[in-house]
C-alpha cells in the first residue's frame, strides 16, 4: 500500500513541477498564484499544500533537487578534473540532466527564470572546472575569462534545450569543453604575460 502512496506522490509532484514550468516560461514566479497553478494541472488546492507551503517554497525544493543532481554528477569527476578525458563524462551527465528535465531547465534559465540559481549553477561549475584550468592564478582579469565561458555555456543549454530535434549529450559535452578548451588557449596565448 505505501508504494500506491509513494507513486501517486511522485506523479503529483511531477504534474506540479511541468505544470510551473509551463507557466514560468510564459511569466515570472512573482504572478504565478497556487490557483493558477492547481488549474494548469487539474488538482485540488488542499493537494498542492500537502507537500509545498507555497510557490517560492515549491521553487526552491526543485532548485535544490537539481542542484543535488548535478553536484552528484560531479562527484565522479576527480578534483584534478582538467584533462579531457575526465570532463567529458561530467559535461555529458550535466547535459543529460538539463535535457531529463528540459521544460523545467528552461523554465529555470528562461527570462523568468531565477537567476540565483543560474548563478549557483555557474560558481558550481566555476569552482569545479575553470579554476582549476590553466590559466595563471595571479591574473586579476581571469574574472572575465571566468565570466565569459560561463555565460557562454548558459547560453549553448539554453539553445540546445530550445531546439526539438538537438544533439546528444555527449555531442554537447564534446562541444562544450572544445570550445571552453580554444577559448581559454586563446586568452592565455593572446592576454598573458
Amino acid at each position: 500500500m505505501a508504494e500506491k502512496v509513494d507513486r501517486r506522490v511522485r506523479k503529483t509532484k511531477m504534474q506540479l513541477r511541468q505544470g510551473l514550468a509551463r507557466l514560468m516560461q510564459k511569466k515570472s514566479i512573482k504572478e504565478i498564484t497556487v490557483k493558477e497553478l492547481v488549474d494548469e494541472v487539474d488538482i485540488n488546492r488542499s493537494t498542492f499544500y500537502l507537500h509545498y507551503t507555497d510557490i517560492y517554497q515549491m521553487l526552491e525544493k526543485i532548485e535544490e533537487e537539481a542542484m543535488a543532481d548535478i553536484r552528484e554528477a560531479m562527484e565522479g569527476c576527480p578534483d584534478d578534473c582538467t584533462e579531457r578525458e575526465k570532463i567529458i563524462p561530467f559535461l555529458a551527465r550535466f547535459f543529460s540532466i538539463m535535457d531529463s528535465n528540459r521544460d523545467l531547465s528552461l523554465a529555470l534559465l528562461g527570462p523568468n527564470g531565477d537567476m540565483d540559481f543560474v548563478e549557483r549553477i555557474e560558481t558550481l561549475i566555476a569552482n569545479k572546472f575553470l579554476k582549476q584550468s590553466s590559466f595563471p592564478a595571479t591574473d586579476s582579469e581571469i574574472r572575465y575569462a571566468y565570466a565569459f565561458c560561463l555565460s557562454g555555456c548558459i547560453g549553448m543549454i539554453k539553445t540546445w534545450l530550445s531546439r526539438t530535434e538537438h544533439e546528444s549529450p555527449e555531442a554537447m559535452a564534446e562541444l562544450t569543453y572544445h570550445l571552453i578548451d580554444n577559448t581559454t588557449q586563446e586568452y592565455i596565448q593572446n592576454y598573458i604575460r
